[in-house]
């Protein structure tokens, strides 16, 4: 079984759907998160994963957009938060706050969360060997992650950790967007970059009014 991984969307639609057409044929797709925030097209990417029925858990700049959060978000993250409020319906808000901090997938051997499994709003960073460890892992076989985007994978005895990175707002020195694709079977996970086209979205995030900032750090993977 081959599952496709993603996570950071954060309403680019362009990174997004780079991202799919180049995803190699998947048996199930699952998202870790944050699907809206930053990018200047956050009801694309709600659309994009309703329609698909896409296996997602909360990150916090969905919750901050559903509801309310104590996350604390500086000035260029915020403006991307108020977009995506002016820019969802409400059955898109609603499917937005109907989304779990943690959810298993294919027979319970993928666990889904958005930052620590312990705590939604903590940054577990691949790079930290300390933070991305075995210990990390329960009763599934697969642990996957987000928040940080911060690709990497790592294969212990007791499973996989993986991040598959952002696919909408990489911060690894990486502009390309990424995902991962997980094989159940031989337990074994591959990580993947696409490129996309960059200079669209820093000009739909000039038309939107937003900081101009979320634009150009994407050519920078920052």
């Amino acid at each position: 079984m081959k599952v496709g991984l993603v996570s950071d969307i954060h309403s680019n639609r362009v990174a997004l759907e780079a991202v799919l057409e180049d995803m190699p044929p998947v048996d199930e797709l699952l998202c870790a998160g944050d699907v809206v925030g930053y990018n200047p097209w956050p009801a694309d990417c709600v659309d994009e994963m309703r329609e698909r029925d896409v296996p997602t858990v909360m990150g916090n700049h969905d919750v901050a957009v559903a509801g309310e959060t104590p996350f604390r978000f500086n000035g260029m993250a915020k403006a991307g938060v108020d977009h995506a409020k002016e820019q969802l319906g409400d059955e898109q808000l609603e499917w937005l706050a109907s989304l779990p901090a943690e959810r298993f997938a294919c027979d319970s051997r993928v666990k889904l969360v958005h930052g620590h499994p312990d705590d939604p709003d903590r940054y577990t960073r691949y790079t930290y060997p300390k933070e991305f460890s075995p210990r990390l892992l329960g009763d599934e076989d697969v642990l996957v992650l987000g928040h940080t985007h911060v690709q990497g994978a790592k294969q212990f005895a007791e499973g996989i950790v993986v991040n598959p990175g952002s696919v909408g707002q990489p911060r690894d020195g990486d502009p390309r967007a990424g995902y991962a694709v997980l094989d159940l079977d031989g337990l074994t996970v591959d990580t993947h970059r696409v490129e996309y086209d960059i200079e669209a979205v820093q000009e739909a995030v000039a038309d939107a009014g937003l900081p101009a900032r979320i634009g150009t750090r994407l050519a920078r993977g920052e």
